[in-house]
This record gives structure tokens, C-alpha cells and sequence, in this order.
């Protein structure tokens, strides 16, 4: 997301002088791809490729899973895809959200979000109980959350999961062209089942104002471009006080951003005050996340200790990255089945053998094909974070510095940035096999999939939904979307790619398709099974 440009550019003297009377960093012995630019560094190289991993899954077969890359203003940075690595850095505290992370989030989603409390805002403004660690409010935050995505509560979902793609179907039968960009139409399916499913609304209920805002918001997150870079690479250094008066500038972007906020942030408290209302009266709450998570007394909390202002501040965090990251990686999905007509068969098979009883984890193939993609496709491909304070990073494998001397951990300063580099870790050859860059579903049922050293994240040893005390609460939620969806429209459409296809993977904030003209987009040819 685009940060103040005019702040960025009357910055630059004091970020320069920054750049030139720091100290050396620590890094520097690590090997790396040479920088092409002082001012951009190689982040021009990761960020704006045709395709994305152009350079990345290079960088990572020259130099291996640990190397160094310039990010803007010659500032050095670690990519990691070491496996020992990332499970260091992931569970331990002596990491958090990198500044320009952080600053998007404190944009999207203010101090009060689950995703807001492990990072720097919470350390110098808390908005929950002042006594606690920000790991204590954090952890705090997530077990009060997580009684509406235990595995049993996500069975509850379900038929909320199958009305939705029953409507995806039907508008899919209806319409009057065999070439469809299905990527709009996953977009509203997902963002209806979080509002059924999580807010007990329908998308009427949700409104026409905050859909087209968060349409608004989806469009400006499928930006990217040098000078957005740049900005980010100034503003990330400004110290919070000054960031969110920038934050306050009247530029259309912030404009937008500062209306998605609000607009979920008013949803959430009208649908807290409804449900306690139907509470009062008697009427059961319990058919969603909010229903659930509120009290049927009048203190003000919910079950879990939570406040009602809490419970509606996680309103913008659900819309919006609950949303987009699924549909986006259903899209990326189907066009994997587009691309493999045999494998589209054969879930088919697999799905219409299943047809009474439709016992999502029980099918192989199905469930091997969602890790594929996941693994294939994360959405969230690079995760920056920062050292709170000097720390060691183990490795699981040794590598050799520019001087010759081979380590097997690496000493990091507070302040150093650190990126977790998720996609270069599914694809690591050491762990995934040979074919590790080939979408191939069939390694998940004969076993030749990564089960080494303890596991990263919540499912299937990948960190697609991240891992650790930080990962993504919705993970369960997200698969079983994903299940019922792909079951639906697989057993009633067939899938193929359109002979002008043009359409590449960007890195645009997060993973997305995009089309010749720059814009996100992924028509397919859409067949009705008779």
C-alpha cells in the first residue's frame, strides 16, 4: 500500500544521513546476487519481475537458502529459506512485524486487531490491559478468537460454505460467455462466506458502501510500482507519532484505507450491539463467530474476557486478509487444473466416487491438491521481520561466507530485518525433491513430500498460514473453504486455459494473477458437465 510520498520525499536528507553514519552491518560476509542500484538496491529484481520467483528461485540455486540482498538505500537484508532458520525465527520472540509490515497494518486494521498486538504501535500504546506483555495480550487475544476456528466450530460453517458455492455455480451456469475471469467472482463468494459465516450477515447485510470499498481497497493492494517502494523504504524509518500523522494526509488512497477501517469498524459494533440485543431477548446468537464469542449478560465482554470495541476492531482484519488470500489461491488453483486436464479428471473422479457423502478429509486426491497449491502458490510469498534485540539464528545447513569460513548459525544485531522467505522454502529441492518447482500433487500421496525436522506451520509442514505463536487463526476455516468450493465447481464445470493466455503470477503486495494490461485477472474457459 502507497505511503505518503510527500512525507517519503521531505525525509530523504535525514535517511540518507542515516545510510552513511550507520555502523557496519554483521551481514556483510553472507554471499548474495550484487546490487544493481544504491538507490533501490535488488528489490526492483524481487518485487517487479515479470513473474514472480524470477530472480528469487535463482538467487536461492546460486547461493542457497541463506544469502543477502540490498533493499533500498543500500540497507542489507537477510533471505531466508533454511529450514532450522525459520523455525527459530518464527517461534521466537526476539522477533516482530518489520516497519513497513507494521505500518500497513496499523493502516488497515488501527491498534486493536490480533495481527496489530505483537508489534512496536502495542509497545508504546497498549490497548488492552496495561499489565500485560504484548506477547501476553497477543496470546491472550488468539485464545478468546480461536473458539470460532477450533476444527468443530469449522464443521459448523460448513453448509454456510456449500450455499456459497452453490451461488457461484449458478452465476457461473449463467452466464452468456464460454471466457470468464473468474477472479471477481471468487472474490465476492469468499468475502460472503466471512460474512455469513463470521458476522452473520449476508453480503446485502455487509452493505454496498464497504463492498465497494473493500473492492477499492482489493484493487489498490494489486499495486506495485518504484515509487510505492520507495516511500515504504522512507516512511518504514519514521517513528510511529510521526507515521500516523502522515497517515492522516488527504490523499485518495488514504482516504480509502481510512474508509475501510471505519466502515468494517461500524459493522462490527452495529453486529455486536444487534447480537446482544437478540441475547437479552432470548433469540440464539450462536450461528457465527460474533454469536459465539458474545455474552448473553450485560458487562460488556464477551465469554473470553474480550470487550465489545476488541471483538468489533477485528471486523477489517477478517474482511479483508480473510478474503482475498483464499479466493486468490482458489484462482490459482483452478488454473493448475486448466493447465493439467489428466489431474482435472481425476478429481473429478475422485469427487463424483465421494458424491453421497462428501467427506472432504477423506479424499486423497483432493487434500493433496490443496497443499500442492498452497505449497506452489502462498499467498503471502515473503514475510519481513525485524530483531528486537542481538540474537543467534541457527541453521540446519552450513554455509560459506565470501571469506571462505563455512557456519552453522548466524549472529544477528537488534534492528536487522530478516525475510522469512516463504515460497523459496516450498520450493527448496533438499525438501520438496528434484521436482520441487513442478506443481505436482502426487508427492503428498506416495510420501515424498517435506516430513523432515519439526514442523513450521499449522498445516502440512508448509508456511503458507505461517507458522508459530503468529500464524494465521483461520487456517482451518480457510481449508475447509477451499474443499467445499474446488468439490463444487469441479464436479459441475470443466476448466481450461484460453489460447491467448497471457496471464503471469506477480508478487502485487501479495501473490495475484495478472493479465497482459497490468490488471489482476484470470480468464478461463468454462464448460458446464452435462
Amino acid at each position: 500500500m502507497s505511503s505518503p510520498a510527500i512525507v517519503a520525499a521531505s525525509l530523504l536528507p535525514l535517511l540518507l544521513a542515516y545510510v552513511v553514519f550507520r555502523r557496519p552491518g554483521t551481514i556483510r560476509k553472507i554471499q548474495g546476487p550484487p546490487s544493481p542500484s544504491w538507490i533501490f538496491g535488488n528489490t526492483l529484481q524481487l518485487l517487479l519481475s515479470a513473474q514472480y520467483g524470477e530472480h528469487e528461485f535463482a538467487w536461492q540455486k546460486l547461493y542457497g537458502a541463506v544469502y543477502r540482498l540490498k533493499n533500498c538505500f543500500g540497507e542489507e537484508r537477510l533471505m531466508v529459506s533454511d529450514p532450522a532458520a525459520l523455525h527459530y525465527i518464527v517461534n521466537s520472540s526476539h522477533f516482530e512485524h518489520a516497519p513497513t509490515l507494521e505500518n500497513l497494518i496499523y493502516l488497515l486494521y488501527g491498534l486493536k486487531s490480533l495481527v496489530s498486538v505483537p508489534g512496536t504501535f502495542c509497545a508504546h500504546e497498549s490497548p488492552y490491559t496495561q499489565s500485560l506483555s504484548i506477547a501476553e495480550e497477543h496470546k491472550s487475544l488468539r485464545a478468546a478468537l480461536n473458539v470460532g476456528f477450533t476444527a468443530a466450530a469449522v464443521r459448523g460453517y460448513q453448509s454456510i460454505f456449500e450455499k456459497a458455492a452453490s451461488r457461484l455455480t449458478e452465476e457461473l451456469h449463467n452466464s452468456s460467455s464460454a471466457t470468464i475471469d473468474i477472479c471477481p467472482l471468487l472474490s465476492f463468494a469468499t468475502l460472503s462466506t466471512i460474512g455469513e459465516a463470521v458476522l452473520g450477515q449476508s453480503p446485502e447485510d455487509l452493505g454496498e458502501e464497504l463492498i465497494q470499498n473493500n473492492l477499492e481497497i482489493v484493487k489498490l493492494a494489486a499495486s506495485q510500482s518504484r515509487r510505492q517502494i520507495l516511500a515504504d523504504a522512507v516512511t518504514s524509518r519514521l517513528p510511529a507519532w510521526l507515521f500516523r500523522a502522515a497517515a492522516r494526509l488527504p490523499t485518495p488512497t488514504l482516504k480509502t484505507i481510512r474508509a475501510a477501517k471505519r466502515l468494517a469498524y461500524e459493522l462490527g459494533d452495529r453486529i455486536v450491539q444487534e447480537k446482544r440485543a437478540a441475547a437479552r431477548d432470548g433469540l440464539d446468537t450462536d450461528g457465527d463467530l460474533f454469536g459465539v464469542l458474545l455474552n448473553t449478560d450485560a458487562s460488556g465482554t464477551t465469554k473470553n474476557g474480550l470487550a465489545g470495541d476488541v471483538l468489533a476492531a477485528q471486523t477489517a482484519l477478517i474482511l479483508i486478509a480473510g478474503q482475498e488470500t483464499t479466493a486468490t489461491t482458489l484462482v490459482l488453483a483452478l488454473r493448475e487444473l486448466a493447465r493439467l486436464p489428466a489431474l482435472q479428471a481425476d478429481l473429478r473422479s475422485e469427487i463424483a466416487a465421494n458424491a453421497e457423502s462428501l467427506a472432504y478429509d477423506s479424499m486423497p486426491l483432493l487434500n493433496a491438491f490443496i497443499k500442492e497449491s498452497l505449497r506452489m502458490f502462498p499467498v503471502v510469498p515473503i514475510d519481513d521481520r525485524i530483531a528486537r534485540q542481538d540474537t543467534v539464528i541457527p541453521l540446519s545447513e552450513k554455509i560459506t561466507l565470501s571469506t571462505g569460513e563455512d557456519i552453522s548459525e548466524i549472529f544477528i544485531e537488534k534492528g536487522q530485518i530478516v525475510s522469512i522467505a516463504i515460497a523459496s522454502f516450498q520450493r527448496l529441492k533438499s525438501r520438496w525433491g528434484k521436482d520441487a518447482h513442478e506443481f505436482n500433487p502426487n508427492r503428498w500421496l506416495q510420501g515424498s513430500a517435506y516430513s523432515g525436522g519439526e514442523a513450521l506451520g499449522p498445516y502440512a509442514n508448509l508456511l503458507s498460514f505461517l507458522g508459530g505463536p503468529h500464524n494465521c487463526l483461520g487456517w482451518r476455516f480457510a481449508i475447509s473453504e477451499m474443499q467445499i468450493f474446488i468439490c463444487e465447481l469441479v464436479r459441475r464445470f470443466s476448466f481450461a486455459l484460453p489460447e491467448d493466455d497471457t496471464v503471469r503470477i506477480r508478487l502485487v503486495n501479495t501473490l495475484m494473477p495478472v493479465m497482459s494490461n497490468g490488471q489482476k485477472g484470470a480468464p478461463l474457459i468454462v464448460s458446464p458437465i452435462s
